[in-house]
């Protein structure tokens, strides 16, 4: 027995089965993603004035994902329009720039998680802070480069990235003996980042998956094309609508993580 609204839409709902499915799905994750951002604000509006950190992004890299990320919207819709009008080869060179687009931003993102757990604060026993990005390690010394020292005061209030600008960095060469504490920017060191790879890491978890998808249809999953090619137009859709929420929720994370 077949299984009917594989193509053609409900008459109740005006979709057809794959399309009501995803919707419900999204919904869920509209649920997921909703509860995170709205723990991010509590904390964010409960936090001390001057002890919620900002500068540690590169806001930089950050804007050129937001492009990437938009750049493979566009592609995606142009992919699907494409196998509307029959013209399964173009469809084909849009997704290719989708899936560049999509392995674009998990590089640079690899890069920023990369470089936050090779910066460093390290505590001093006389009360200076050092921070910086860990060069070399030796027997005897820790050697960071882009570095400053941090008062004690700036260190306890994670103010010291504030103004980046007019910090002076430069090399700074530690003996381990005059170490009292020393800890990465990973998400253990605050709320801050413990909350930035949560949300950004979930939503790279969802850039991977929907460029699996994307990658299975490009490839072996084209064959339906030649079998049932108003399904396999239907199934391109589908994806396409996940991929755009994983570009919408970018959208909200980048201003909310690096700008305010």
């Amino acid at each position: 027995m077949d299984i009917p609204y594989q193509t053609e839409p409900r008459k109740d709902t005006g979709l057809f089965n794959a399309k009501l499915g995803i919707w419900l799905f999204l919904a869920s994750e509209v649920m997921l993603f909703g509860a995170l951002f709205s723990s991010y604000i509590l904390l964010r509006v409960g936090a001390a004035p001057g002890d919620w950190p900002h500068g540690l992004l590169n806001i930089p890299l950050g804007t050129i994902n937001t492009i990437v990320l938009i750049v493979s919207s566009i592609t995606v819709v142009m992919a699907w329009a494409s196998l509307k009008m029959k013209d399964f080869a173009a469809f084909r060179r849009y997704q290719t720039v989708t899936l560049v687009c999509a392995l674009g931003f998990l590089g640079i993102k690899s890069y920023e998680y990369n470089d936050k757990f090779s910066h460093y604060e390290i505590q001093l026993k006389d009360g200076r802070v050092a921070d910086g990005h860990l060069k070399e390690t030796t027997a005897t010394e820790y050697v960071l480069h882009h570095a400053h020292y941090v008062n004690k005061a700036e260190a306890a209030k994670v103010t010291h990235a504030y103004q980046e600008r007019e910090i002076k960095h430069e090399e700074i060469t530690v003996k381990k003996e005059d170490v009292k504490y020393m800890e990465n920017y990973g998400p253990w060191h605050s709320t801050y980042l413990a909350i930035y790879f949560t949300l950004t890491g979930l939503h790279a978890l969802h850039v991977i998956g929907g460029a699996l998808v994307i990658a299975f249809l490009w490839g072996p999953g084209a064959v339906m094309w030649k079998t049932d090619p108003e399904r396999y137009t239907n199934r391109i859709e589908v994806s396409g609508l996940f991929w755009h929420f994983v570009d919408l929720v970018w959208i909200f994370l980048f201003p909310v993580l690096y700008l305010l």
